[in-house]
């Protein structure tokens, strides 16, 4: 989620739940990212989301955030241990980075032809040596200026990383830097059993005020000062039944920012 203004978001996580042990496959862990204050509320847990008390305390607890990053775990390289839940967060440049990813990448390739650098991975997935290789692409811009990149810098960096790990597996990935949501498209695993596109869907939503609130599966979100709200949501399906919500092309790159979509490009 990336929203105009603080928004209190409560996450019931009760659809999350379900994906997350109670039905489908997804329950190897979990994990939910706030950004606040330049810095970044953390909260993981290695039990399947429909049988943690840690998800029972972030129900009953709603954070205010302009920005939010969650995933829920199926595990396909790498022990069920905290080191290896998402989302992943390392400081660079002064700014909190996070990344989640959904998808396969090819372990053997990824390690030899994309170089992590000097961040070295805690655990063992494939998405965290992305996502380090990810930080080591970005480095050299971060470190050269003051305060934060240009946009149009970072996106394209963040598109050719995209291009790159796209080639080898399923690349749906979230990336926020403090200042911008980046949600990249690829291909997923379809109820048919098929591995294609969609692999994200995105919607964009105004809320004027006095009604600035969104209620979906698992969340709520209601600006914190009762204000007209913009807000861009990112999720692997729709969790909201409104019209609103459109599939990503395999390889889409959008770029959000204070709950608007500022670019939206094919990342080739």
């Amino acid at each position: 989620m990336s929203s105009r203004v603080d928004a209190d978001v409560n996450l019931s996580l009760e659809e999350f739940s379900r994906h997350g042990g109670l039905a489908g496959p997804h329950k190897d862990g979990w994990g939910i990212a706030y950004y606040a204050e330049r810095d970044v509320r953390l909260f993981k847990d290695t039990r399947p989301a429909a049988d943690s008390a840690c998800v029972r305390f972030i129900r009953d607890n709603a954070f205010a955030s302009s920005l939010v990053l969650s995933h829920i775990r199926r595990a396909t390289q790498g022990a069920l241990a905290l080191r290896n839940c998402q989302p992943f967060v390392r400081e660079l440049g002064g700014a909190m980075h996070v990344f989640a990813h959904n998808g396969h990448l090819a372990p053997r390739r990824l390690r030899a032809q994309l170089d992590a650098g000097v961040c070295r991975p805690v655990g063992e997935t494939d998405s965290e040596y992305a996502f380090c290789a990810l930080l080591e692409r970005l480095r050299r811009l971060w470190r050269g200026v003051r305060g934060v990149p240009p946009l149009a810098k970072r996106l394209a960096l963040v598109a050719r990383f995209a291009r790159e790990i796209r080639a080898l597996g399923p690349a749906n990935f979230l990336y926020a830097d403090g200042d911008a949501l980046f949600a990249h498209g690829d291909r997923r695993s379809q109820p048919d059993g098929r591995v294609r596109a969609p692999g994200l869907w995105l919607l964009a939503r105004r809320c004027p005020a006095g009604e600035g609130s969104l209620v979906a599966e698992g969340l709520s979100i209601e600006s914190a000062s009762g204000g007209e709200q913009h807000v861009v949501l990112a999720a692997s399906v729709p969790l909201t039944a409104e019209p609103g919500w459109r599939p990503l092309a395999e390889g889409e790159l959008v770029a959000a920012r204070r709950g608007m979509v500022i670019s939206s490009a094919k990342a080739a």
